[in-house]
């Protein structure tokens, strides 16, 4: 096995910097991997582009995260707090929450959640201006609150060093604080009492854009165990499947670049032409090196990965790095077979020697040979073996003698 390894790393080598095998001057292999480099880059953008093809499930599913935190809140006033932030888009956009949904959609695959697209419809009805008007009013209290809650805060901090200066018979004009120690408690129950005032205003304000018939409709919305039930079990569905479709689509995109690559690959070594032939096995391996990367990747995230998540947590609950144990022992038992699998079907030397003894080409490098040459003047392959039974020389990897016919053991 490591001699067919060792075999196999030679060829790619020898074919990746080699001509008609003559080895590129350096300009020449700069040059090819300068281009490898810059296809490269444009491969994984297309493979990112193309990813992002199909609705992501925050895409499908827009009204999920926030859906789902409110149902999480326990504050005694989510229902404001959902309320004030369905009120917060960006006055400067044209189109209201349900639009830009839909607009997600084009040129893309999938479709949005249609609860969604109610949940965005109730949340624009609440959008209006005298909501915003309602809004910016309980902001603008707020505000004031704050500033007098400060004010107070700073009155306690100065109340010791007034009272200080006043039994030190300090003049008044003389002090650093703003307020003397006689007026501390007057100033203090004064900003108490409009901050008393303006917290009824709000509650006041707050109890009104909750009682509004768009609020009420979209709180009846948010409190729907089914509804959210129905969200929630779409969202999860499309996560589990959204690493499979982006793997299928990046395969999309590779696929008719491996098989071109590998087209024209064949038929310029067929035909002799060596630049096109090491120009085109660049690219095949440049095709190549993403998608097994993407097919990794696919593995640690992907519905394989999930199912195996799922096993680990059924029969041993928390012990999920036993996922890392079946991934290392199930990677290499899927390469052996792989491999095994080239050698006796796909790269089999019985197989393609059929081939090129018919077409007159080396066994090893499949340049093209004369009939009787026992070497091969590209690469010095040896072509024959000696026949166990007559001990005269026949081909190497074919079943039977050319002389006496009798079976062969493949060499």
């Amino acid at each position: 096995m490591f001699a067919t390894i060792r075999r196999l790393w030679h060829q790619f080598f020898n074919r990746s910097r080699t001509i008609n095998n003559e080895p590129l001057n350096r300009v020449s292999l700069i040059v090819i991997i300068l281009i490898d480099i810059f296809i490269l880059i444009n491969v994984f953008t297309g493979l990112n582009d193309i990813s992002q093809w199909h609705l992501s499930p925050s895409q499908a599913y827009p009204c999920y995260a926030e859906w789902q935190n409110y149902r999480t809140k326990t504050t005694k006033n989510k229902e404001y707090e959902i309320i004030k932030l369905s009120l917060q888009d960006d006055n400067n956009n044209q189109l209201n929450r349900q639009q830009l949904y839909q607009q997600t959609e084009s040129a893309h695959l999938g479709k949005v959640s249609p609860i969604c697209l109610q949940y965005a419809a109730d949340q624009d009805k609440l959008n209006n201006s005298q909501n915003q008007q309602t809004l910016k009013t309980i902001e603008q209290k707020q505000n004031k609150i704050i500033t007098l809650k400060q004010a107070n805060d700073n009155i306690r901090a100065q109340y010791d060093s007034t009272l200080l200066e006043k039994i030190a018979g300090q003049p008044p004009g003389q002090s650093i604080n703003q307020i003397g120690a006689e007026k501390a408690k007057q100033v203090l129950d004064q900003n108490n009492a409009n901050i008393a005032t303006l917290e009824k205003e709000i509650a006041s304000l707050q109890n009104g854009l909750l009682g509004k018939p768009e609020s009420t409709s979209f709180i009846a919305l948010l409190q729907n165990e089914g509804e959210f039930v129905k969200v929630k079990q779409g969202y999860q569905q499309a996560s589990f499947w959204y690493p499979s479709i982006q793997l299928a689509l990046q395969s999309m995109f590779l696929l008719p670049l491996i098989l071109i690559a590998l087209f024209v690959h064949r038929f310029a070594r067929a035909k002799g032409y060596g630049l096109i032939s090491l120009m085109s096995w660049h690219l095949l391996v440049i095709f190549m090196i993403p998608l097994v990367l993407k097919i990794f990747e696919f593995l640690q995230v992907g519905v394989i990965f999930q199912f195996l998540f799922n096993i680990i947590s059924a029969v041993f609950g928390s012990l999920l790095f036993l996922v890392s144990y079946l991934y290392i022992l199930l990677v290499p038992l899927i390469g052996f077979v792989i491999i095994k699998f080239f050698q006796k079907v796909i790269l089999n030397p019985q197989v393609q020697a059929v081939n090129r003894v018919q077409q007159s080409r080396c066994f090893n490098c499949a340049k093209k040979i004369r009939q009787n040459d026992a070497f091969c003047p590209h690469c010095g392959y040896y072509q024959y073996v000696e026949c166990q039974h007559c001990h005269e020389l026949t081909y190497k990897h074919l079943p039977y003698c050319k002389h006496c016919g009798n079976s062969q053991e493949t060499s």
